[in-house]
């Protein structure tokens, strides 16, 4: 999704902003939030049980004809519905985007933010499939923060994404998030306690 040159980039400037900071700044940029692999096993299922009704209905046939039917439809929509696009393509997107939410907040815990010593870790996280973005404060600073000002990076980061531009969407995110960070969280000489990266995952 993105070069080792703008991987070496959002480096860069998470630590061009943590220099004004004693905060720590996480990016995480995940190609999905799921495989949803039930999704087809669902509709399959609904299709399959709907099927002998209409069978009913429409034609004549005896009880083991019309099972022997429920069994092929499920079978070919579990086929033809597995296709990747077509499988996200029926997830509702209340659904993506709560699975969106929920990685984002393993990714949160996993990268070790919670256990930085001031509590002012903030992660950018990017799901591109389920077209989400969030930012994710600790504690020590989001008690500090507005939501709006997390919603102007977030906001930000959106714009540049549209345009597929995922490297300076994350520059520029970083360098609100620092700019945050600096007026809440000054400089401590506590060091950088977190990786300077991106997360591809």
């Amino acid at each position: 999704m993105i070069s080792n040159s703008e991987r070496a980039r959002i480096a860069d400037a998470i630590r061009a902003a943590e220099g004004r900071t004693s905060g720590e700044i996480v990016c995480v940029l995940a190609r999905s939030s799921s495989d949803y692999t039930y999704v087809p096993e669902l509709w399959a299922a609904f299709l399959a049980l709907v099927s002998p009704w209409i069978a009913l209905a429409l034609t004549h046939w005896s009880v083991e004809r019309i099972l022997a039917l429920q069994i092929v439809i499920f079978i070919v929509a579990m086929l033809v519905l597995s296709w990747a696009p077509l499988r996200r393509a029926l997830t509702p997107r209340a659904i993506q985007r709560t699975r969106a939410h929920r990685a984002a907040m393993e990714q949160f815990y996993a990268r070790g933010l919670t256990q930085t010593p001031n509590r002012m870790g903030v992660m950018i996280f990017v799901s591109m499939e389920e077209h989400y973005a969030r930012i994710v404060a600790d504690d020590g600073v989001a008690a500090r923060v507005e939501q709006r000002q997390w919603q102007e990076a977030v906001d930000v980061l959106i714009d540049h994404l549209r345009e597929n531009r995922i490297a300076d969407g994350f520059v520029a995110a970083i360098e609100k998030c620092g700019a945050i960070l600096a007026a809440h969280a000054p400089p401590d000489g506590s060091g950088d306690t977190l990786p300077d990266r991106v997360y591809v995952i």
